[in-house]
């Protein structure tokens, strides 16, 4: 049985940039024990004074866009240019096994075999937005371990791929041209959201393609009102195949980062974020301890089944179950 670290040794392991302290502790972050969710809780706080050098980036697109393969490529470009890369892939999970399915660690070879980077999968579980429940703890992890860039890939399972924009600095949209994605890709909600939008697999015969999209993606940007931010989302084209565009991504979300930080948005936008964790924290706190009092579930066990055949109203023993609680308090 492997000898249990302390918390000492997390934390010296995960700030000495220790791959394998790391990735223990990222799954401590994720492990569901409560002795586990402690500790975690403790780490973080920690190594909270040796966050917040990164770049935080959210990559997502619908599915076949090539993800995988660009992350590959352009986290290489960051590598050649001198940065470290560590990336969170967030898996769909299995409904049976609840764990990754698709293993984007397998496809990211080459990047996966340099020790300047750090590749870390994980499964979405339960959650909704394309992210794992812990993606923010193991991001901070991460910047503690002195990465320069946290490049966070998504589920990319259609349009709710939201939750990612409340964790990161740059928000990416992959596209592509010629699959329908001209019509699809053009919904205000995703698109506003978007930092920036790739056209992405712009080679050989789709490189017109490509050029058409970007023009058309363009022109629906140009409707939508500018942010908070005052950022006009810009549109260009990219292949991971022949590497063009991948310069001009990386211009793009520095061009951002510089415009940004002179605003005073990029640190605004940071304090909101940890707010909106907070905030989600206090509802996953408050559901867990809700669903862990004896006398809810012994209510629960009772009706739940009075609710399955129709014979309770669900909105009633929820209320019922909320009374309970709240009077044994």
């Amino acid at each position: 049985m492997r000898k249990r670290l302390t918390l000492q040794e997390y934390k010296e392991g995960v700030l000495s940039g220790d791959r394998s302290r790391l990735s223990q502790a990222i799954t401590l972050a994720e492990s569901s024990l409560e002795t586990d969710f402690a500790m975690a809780s403790d780490l973080v706080q920690e190594v909270l004074p040796y966050t917040g050098n990164s770049i935080r980036i959210g990559i997502t697109g619908v599915p076949g866009v090539g993800k995988s393969t660009f992350i590959e490529a352009f986290g290489q470009l960051l590598l050649d240019s001198g940065k470290s890369v560590a990336v969170l892939a967030v898996d769909p999970s299995s409904q049976k096994s609840k764990g990754s399915i698709l293993g984007d660690k397998t496809r990211m070879e080459k990047l996966a075999g340099d020790k300047r980077a750090f590749i870390r999968p994980s499964p979405t579980g339960s959650t909704l937005g394309g992210v794992s429940s812990k993606t923010r703890e193991a991001m901070l992890l991460c910047e503690a371990a002195g990465f320069d860039v946290i490049l966070i890939e998504t589920v990319g399972v259609g349009q709710s791929e939201t939750a990612v924009k409340s964790m990161v600095d740059f928000f990416l949209l992959l596209m592509l041209a010629g699959a329908g994605d001209e019509l699809q890709g053009i919904k205000k909600g995703i698109m506003e959201m978007a930092d920036g939008v790739v056209i992405h697999k712009a080679d050989g015969d789709n490189i017109a393609n490509a050029k058409r999209a970007k023009s058309s993606y363009e022109n629906a940007l140009h409707l939508f009102p500018l942010g908070e931010n005052n950022w006009s989302t810009p549109v260009i084209t990219a292949s991971s195949l022949t590497k063009v565009g991948l310069n001009d991504s990386w211009e793009m979300i520095q061009k951002y980062k510089g415009k940004m930080q002179e605003s005073g948005f990029w640190q605004s936008n940071r304090a909101s974020q940890r707010l909106s964790w907070l905030d989600e924290n206090l509802q996953f706190l408050l559901g867990k301890f809700f669903l862990e009092d004896q006398q809810v579930q012994k209510i629960l066990t009772k009706n739940r089944k009075r609710v399955e055949n129709g014979e309770l109203s669900p909105l009633a023993l929820a209320r019922d179950l909320i009374h309970t609680f709240l009077r044994s308090k």
